[in-house]
């Protein structure tokens, strides 16, 4: 399967190259699809990210329909809970984001979790590096295990976090430790009014305390939103609009991009071989770094064949 055919054949062909993916990683034909994709990066990737039962399904659905409406193609990867039977996705995509399915610009791909606890899928990488080179935006919601989502922001262009009035989740949001990862706080379920309001105002309080963004180049913003009434929905999208644009200036984009490949070689590397792995290769001469605009996963592909030898 190439990107062109993916291209021209549709959905179907998508859902058949993504489950190629998760089957089988580390064949030649998923290695070249990928290695092809990443030269051709087009999606804004937005990660959504937040307790459990804050909104974030509800949210989603919204934005692909506000993205839909403005003519912009739209690909989602929703991480699910795990079944502890069989490993699968536990609630799907069909429940946890409303969509039509009918429509051509519009794709939602339902991810396992299994063991991992950052929020994300195993394979949440490669299907982002594959749909961002085939739709204009790429939105990944987080399969929300409350405390350690911080994995989003090794995929996500644009990270937004969700609280709801009345939750205590801004105070959670401090204790998390994830205060530094988001671009955008939303206060969902605005349509709560005052609630919502003094949500957001304490969110805005515990951003104050701290320093957040890209090394604080970008003022993080806080604003609530309600998928249900619509309300401060087009300031969401505005604002989502206004961080790509300043990833989009001085070369911000490539640098993130590329420090979130180097960090995801470098976690592969630890998954696959431990630290003992990460060292050996320190007292082989190799490091991770990663050569601008170089693939990570042809450097993966290097410094495992190096620890695989004996």
């Amino acid at each position: 399967m190439t990107l062109a055919a993916l291209r021209t054949d549709g959905k179907r062909a998508l859902a058949a190259a993504l489950a190629g993916l998760e089957r089988d990683p580390e064949s030649d034909a998923s290695q070249a699809l990928l290695d092809a994709a990443w030269r051709e990066p087009r999606a804004h990737v937005v990660g959504v990210t937040g307790p459990p039962g804050v909104g974030k399904s509800s949210l989603c659905a919204a934005l692909v329909s506000a993205w839909r409406r403005s003519g912009s193609t739209v690909g989602v990867i929703a991480v699910d809970p795990s079944s502890r039977t069989s490993g699968g996705a536990l609630l799907g995509d069909r429940v946890r984001i409303v969509h039509d399915g009918s429509d051509p610009g519009s794709f939602v791909r339902s991810m396992a979790a299994r063991d991992r606890l950052g929020g994300l899928a195993d394979q949440t990488l490669a299907a982002m590096v594959l749909m961002r080179a085939l739709f204009d935006r790429v939105l990944i919601e987080t399969v929300g295990v409350g405390q350690s989502e911080t994995d989003v922001a090794g995929v996500a262009d644009t990270v937004v976090f969700c609280v709801q009035p009345g939750s205590g989740d801004s105070l959670q949001f401090m204790k998390a430790g994830i205060v530094e990862i988001p671009h955008l706080v939303v206060v969902t379920k605005a349509d709560m009014g005052a609630a919502a309001e003094r949500a957001r105002a304490d969110v805005a309080g515990a951003l104050s305390l701290s320093t957040a963004g890209d090394a604080g180049d970008w003022p993080v913003r806080t604003l609530a939103a309600s998928s249900r009434s619509g309300a401060g929905m087009d300031g969401l999208v505005a604002a989502l609009e206004a961080h790509r644009e300043h990833l989009a200036n001085d070369g911000r984009l490539a640098v993130a991009r590329h420090r979130q490949s180097q960090g995801w070689v470098g976690e592969s590397l630890r998954d696959r071989f431990g630290r003992d792995g990460l060292a050996r290769l320190g007292r082989m001469g190799l490091d991770l770094a990663l050569a601008p605009g170089a693939q990570p996963f042809q450097r993966l592909r290097e410094l495992g064949r190096a620890l695989e030898r004996p």
